[in-house]
C-alpha cells in the first residue's frame, strides 16, 4: 500500500482515484475461490463443527443425545425459560395501518410452537424454517412457519442455503429467501452453519454413558457378597454344574440344596469404596460439562452447594435466556420485514417484535399506577390484587366511614373543580369553534384539492401555511386557558386558607 493506491493481488494495483470511480467496491475481494487455504471443490461446503467432522456424520448425531435425561431436561429448560418472557409487537416509527395488519397476522399462527422450533438454532448451530405463503384480500403473508430439518440443508461456497433435492444432485437446490429464513446461532462468513451448543455436551454426554455402564458392571460385580461353594475333588461335571446353580439360587432368592460333603463360603467385597468413587466422579464431572453447557452454571452438581444456590442453579443463566431470545426475535423480524416489503414496499418502516422479563414491565406499570395515585386516582382493591397478583391479607382495606372529614373534603375538592372547569368548557359556543376552524384550515383544504400529485400537494401546502389566519382561534383558546389559570390559582388560594 502506498500514497496513491492499494495492492489488491500480487499482480493487480488499484488506485484511489480510479476506486473512487469504480462500481465494484461492494465485491468481496477475499473469497474461497481465490483462497489457496484449502480447496472447495463443488458447491457444498461442509460444516467445518470438529466433532462433526471427526466423526464422519453430520447433525443427526446431536439429535441423539436428546435422548439422554440430562441433556434433553436442559433443553425444554432453555426453551421454558424463553417461552416465559412476555413477547409482542413494538410499533416505533412504523405507520400504524401496518402494525396492526404485523399485529393481527401474528394472532392466527401457533407462536408456541413456532418460537420452539426456532429454539433448536442454538442446539444444532442453524435452524432453516420454510414460509407457507398464502394470499388474504389484496395482501400476502405466510399462513405458517415450518422448521424443516437442519440436516436436509447446507450452505454453498458463496454462504447461501441450498436443500438438498434428489432432483438437484450434489449441488442441492438454491434456496428462495423469500421462502426460507435460517436462525443461527454465531455465524460468521467463515462458519455459515453456526455453532451448536450440543457440540460441547457430546464427549461429556459419551463419556457418562460409557461411565454408567462401567459403573453398573462394576456394582453387580462388586454390590453383592461372593459365594464361593466347594465340592470333593473326584465330583463328575455334572456334580459341579448342580453346585453353581444351587449357588446361583442361593444368591437371587437366599435358598439352596447342596450335598452334604460339599461346603459354601459367603465372602463380602470389600475394599472396593475407592474404585466406586472414580466412576462416581467422573459422571458427576460430566454432568457438571454438560449443565455449564446448556445452562450456564453447574451449582447443582456441586456437593457444596446450598438448596438456595442449588435452586438458583437449576435455572438457566440470564445471558443465555437473553441469546436464545434474541435469535427468535431476529429470525421473526425478518419475515416480518419480508411481508412489510411484499405488502407495503421496501422504504415502509417495518414493526418490531421483541421478547422482554415480566418484572420490567412490572416496573413500570407500578411507577404509573403511582403517578396516577398521586394525580389523585384511586385503585380499588380489586385492581391490586389483580395486577400485582396480592392474596387476600395483603393490603388493608379501607371503606368510606374509615375517612375522616379533612380527607373526604380535600378528595371532593378536585372534583368540584372538575366539574366547574368543564362547565367553562361547555360554556363555550360549538358554533363559533367550528366556524373558526373552518376559517384557519380552509386554505389547507384548497391546496390540497387542486394538488394533482403528492409533491405538487406538498408544494402547495408549504405556500399557502403562512396565509392562514388563525388569529381567532387562537384569541378564543388563549381566553379558555387563562379562565383555567385563573380558577386554578383562586382554588389554591382556598386551600391555604383552610
Amino acid at each position: 500500500m502506498n500514497k496513491r493506491g492499494l495492492w489488491v493481488s500480487p499482480t493487480e494495483f488499484v488506485s484511489f482515484a480510479e476506486a473512487k470511480r469504480s462500481s465494484t467496491l461492494n465485491q468481496h475481494i477475499a473469497t474461497r475461490g481465490r483462497s489457496d487455504a484449502g480447496s472447495f471443490s463443488g458447491a457444498n461446503l461442509p460444516n467445518p463443527d470438529p466433532i462433526l467432522k471427526a466423526q464422519g456424520k453430520d447433525i443427526t448425531v446431536y439429535r441423539d443425545l436428546r435422548s439422554s435425561a440430562l441433556v434433553g431436561g436442559n433443553i425444554r429448560r432453555r426453551k421454558a425459560s424463553v417461552l416465559s418472557l412476555e413477547r409482542g409487537i413494538k410499533r416505533g416509527a412504523a405507520p400504524i395501518k401496518v402494525e396492526r395488519f404485523i399485529r393481527d397476522w401474528l394472532t392466527d399462527l401457533d407462536l408456541d410452537r413456532i418460537i420452539r422450533e426456532l429454539l433448536d438454532a442454538p442446539l444444532f448451530g442453524y435452524q432453516p424454517v420454510e414460509l407457507m405463503w398464502q394470499p388474504v384480500g389484496m395482501n400476502l403473508v405466510p399462513e405458517d412457519l415450518l422448521g424443516k430439518p437442519a440436516e436436509w440443508f447446507f450452505y454453498d461456497k458463496d454462504n447461501e442455503l441450498r436443500f438438498r433435492s434428489k432432483e438437484a444432485g450434489q449441488d442441492g437446490e438454491l434456496c428462495d429467501p423469500q421462502r426460507f429464513i435460517v436462525a443461527r446461532q454465531d455465524a460468521t462468513y467463515a462458519n455459515p452453519y453456526g455453532f451448536p451448543d450440543l457440540s460441547m455436551c457430546f464427549w461429556p454426554a459419551t463419556f457418562m454413558k460409557g461411565g454408567l455402564k462401567f459403573w453398573v458392571q462394576f456394582t453387580e460385580k462388586y454390590g453383592s457378597p461372593w459365594v464361593i461353594g466347594k465340592h470333593p475333588r473326584g465330583a463328575t461335571d455334572g456334580e459341579t454344574d448342580l453346585l453353581l446353580d444351587s449357588l446361583e439360587a442361593m444368591v437371587q432368592d437366599a435358598v439352596a440344596a447342596i450335598p452334604d460333603d460339599s461346603s459354601v463360603q459367603i465372602i463380602e467385597a470389600a475394599g472396593k469404596a475407592g474404585s466406586a468413587e472414580v466412576y462416581r466422579e467422573l459422571l458427576e464431572y460430566c454432568r457438571s460439562e454438560i449443565n455449564v453447557a446448556m445452562l450456564g452454571q453447574n451449582q447443582t452438581t456441586e456437593k457444596d452447594s446450598t438448596r438456595a444456590s442449588a435452586t438458583a442453579g437449576a435455572e438457566v443463566t440470564k445471558d443465555i435466556r437473553d441469546g436464545d431470545a434474541g435469535i427468535v426475535a431476529a429470525s421473526l423480524n425478518g419475515v416480518i420485514r419480508r411481508i412489510v416489503d411484499i405488502n407495503f414496499g421496501e422504504q415502509v418502516i417495518a414493526p418490531v417484535y421483541k421478547l422482554w422479563e415480566q418484572e420490567e414491565i412490572d416496573k413500570v406499570l407500578a411507577e404509573r399506577d403511582k403517578s396516577l395515585s398521586e394525580s389523585g386516582v384511586t385503585f380499588t382493591p380489586q385492581y391490586f390484587k389483580r395486577t400485582y397478583n396480592l392474596q387476600d391479607g395483603d393490603i388493608v382495606e379501607t371503606t368510606p366511614s374509615d375517612v375522616g372529614p379533612e380527607f373526604a373534603e380535600s378528595a371532593l375538592k378536585p372534583i368540584l373543580d372538575q366539574v366547574a372547569l368543564d362547565q367553562a368548557i361547555n360554556a363555550l359556543p360549538a358554533s363559533l369553534l367550528q366556524e373558526q376552524s373552518e376559517q384557519a384550515i380552509a386554505p389547507l383544504i384548497e391546496a390540497l384539492q387542486r394538488g394533482r400529485a403528492d409533491s405538487e400537494a406538498l408544494g402547495l401546502l408549504a405556500e399557502v401555511y403562512p396565509q392562514m389566519d388563525t388569529q381567532a382561534l387562537e384569541q378564543t383558546l388563549a381566553r379558555f386557558m387563562f379562565i383555567a389559570d385563573t380558577w386554578g390559582r383562586l382554588s389554591a388560594s382556598a386551600d391555604r386558607e383552610n
